[in-house]
């Protein structure tokens, strides 16, 4: 289903299901605060809002914090007052190194690459959770509550999250990365934070290890009621929502309505690209969209054959991508089943049970019909930096590589590709000086960052050490 909203602001309540079927309506702020279904499912919108031809148009030429502020009203319902939630992204992104926030750098007469990087910790997580960050003070302060957020990173979100929520009064906040599964710089920027109200945690083990303890913590009803317990990753509808915002940006830019435009995008866990496909779904003239996968390729696999089966995670250089179980392909298989809540909680218990997904076939073709397949070894995402920067002279990090291979092999000519530039390459200095001998300085706000004192414990994968660190972490914070 489809409603029709003005994106200038929003007339009655934005509602929202699970797509387990089994957690009854939600407003954008129960949503927000929550992170995760209390039946384990993810929060999607119960309606989809449509952006017409008109509305497209009338978006043309905006600033970024404008056409965010539009996109994210259709989300927020009547729960944030649009002059609000203007003044809102007009402040997230007020930071941004960019006087565009979001700008696209052509590398050929159709290939373009959209920088997502120029936000405070050099990732595209910024544009969600700088945006977040405010929202979840007004809905807390609203409401005269406190939350704890707990999320797992391969390497962004944490620093972004951190970034976003450090010295915040009613917010702790604690981060589980994979101890030495991140680039030094990942980890600094996460570690390097002092705030009273943050927790770093080093689990042994991969992302999806991070993944399930957090997915743990959230099905132990006791301990999340007491803790008041909140999500920043993209299991959390507000972060794909916010998301959205720089895919319709682009378009627009690139001549939408009256021109398609197709994506190419390195992504792990799926929400990078769900957010392009909900543009899609929501009237955005995209014509392609293409997964750019590492090594660690189940995407590109469920894509070509329909194998979705979990297999070890491998390092790479593309980090962010080390991921085994994309956790937002959820929302995509909920929606190829018709929304059926029942059907998708028995294909996401059965591939938890048995490590692989029978997704049905007529929901498979449709998956293929909207996205390609393409995924990219070391050697070759090293092989793409080189060649990008000899023949454009444009330095692209290991994520941005992947995209950037895979939106060559996968282009239409008469379509113009943008691939999704999602960190800056200074973030991974190790594989560019691999690929091209030199890798660029971070900038001045983090050119200090190797000489910070860090903080952060390394522990077990075990649930009941994290809920203890997180029990003790409020207890020092509260007053």
């Amino acid at each position: 289903m489809r409603r029709r909203i003005a994106p200038y602001g929003v007339a009655g309540p934005m509602k929202y299901i699970s797509t387990r079927g089994h957690s009854g309506e939600r407003d954008f702020a129960d949503v927000l605060l929550a992170g995760l279904a209390d039946d384990g499912g993810l929060y999607v919108p119960a309606e989809w809002p449509h952006l017409s031809a008109a509305d497209l148009r009338g978006m043309r030429g905006l600033p970024y914090a404008d056409i965010a502020a539009r996109i994210m009203a259709l989300f927020t319902g009547d729960t944030v007052g649009f002059e609000t939630l203007s003044a809102m992204s007009r402040d997230a992104y007020a930071g941004f190194a960019h006087p565009a926030v979001a700008p696209l750098v052509q590398l050929d007469s159709t290939l373009w690459v959209l920088e997502l990087f120029h936000g405070p910790t050099l990732a595209f997580k910024d544009f969600a959770l700088q945006l977040l960050a405010r929202l979840f003070a007004h809905v807390l302060t609203a409401r005269d509550q406190r939350i704890t957020i707990l999320g797992a990173t391969s390497g962004d979100t944490g620093s972004a999250a951190i970034e976003a929520c450090r010295d915040r009064d009613r917010v702790d906040i604690a981060i589980l990365h994979p101890a030495g599964r991140t680039s030094e710089v990942q980890r600094r920027q996460m570690t390097t934070v002092l705030s009273p109200n943050v927790l770093n945690l080093a689990v042994e083990g991969n992302f999806d290890d991070c993944q399930d303890l957090v997915k743990a913590a959230f099905a132990d009803a006791p301990f999340r009621d007491a803790v008041h317990l909140s999500a920043v990753n993209s299991i959390n509808w507000a972060r794909i929502a916010a998301q959205i915002a720089y895919y319709v940006a682009a378009a627009l830019a690139l001549g939408a309505p009256d021109r398609e435009v197709a994506f190419a995008v390195p992504t792990g866990n799926f929400g990078n690209v769900l957010a392009a496909w909900a543009a899609r779904r929501m009237g955005v003239p995209i014509a392609r969209l293409t997964v750019a996968s590492n090594r660690n390729d189940i995407l590109t696999r469920f894509l070509a054959s329909n194998d979705m089966s979990i297999r070890p995670v491998q390092p790479s250089l593309s980090p962010s991508m080390d991921i085994g179980v994309s956790s937002n392909f959820e929302r995509l298989l909920f929606e190829f089943l018709g929304r059926d809540g029942a059907r998708t909680g028995a294909a996401m218990a059965d591939f938890r049970a048995t490590g692989r997904m029978a997704v049905p076939e007529a929901a498979w073709h449709q998956a293929r019909t909207l996205f390609h397949g393409f995924a990219l070894d070391d050697a070759g995402t090293l092989a793409e930096i080189r060649a990008t920067r000899a023949a454009t002279g444009y330095l692209a990090d290991p994520h941005t590589a992947v995209a950037l291979a895979a939106a060559r092999a996968d282009r239409c000519a008469h379509l113009p590709t943008v691939v999704a530039a999602t960190a800056h390459p200074a973030k991974f200095p190790d594989a560019m000086r691999d690929a091209v001998g030199v890798s660029p300085p971070l900038p001045a706000h983090l050119a200090t960052l190797y000489e910070r004192p860090e903080r952060f414990s390394i522990v077990p994968a075990d649930l009941s050490v994290i809920e203890s660190r997180l029990r003790a972490l409020i207890a020092r914070n509260t007053p």
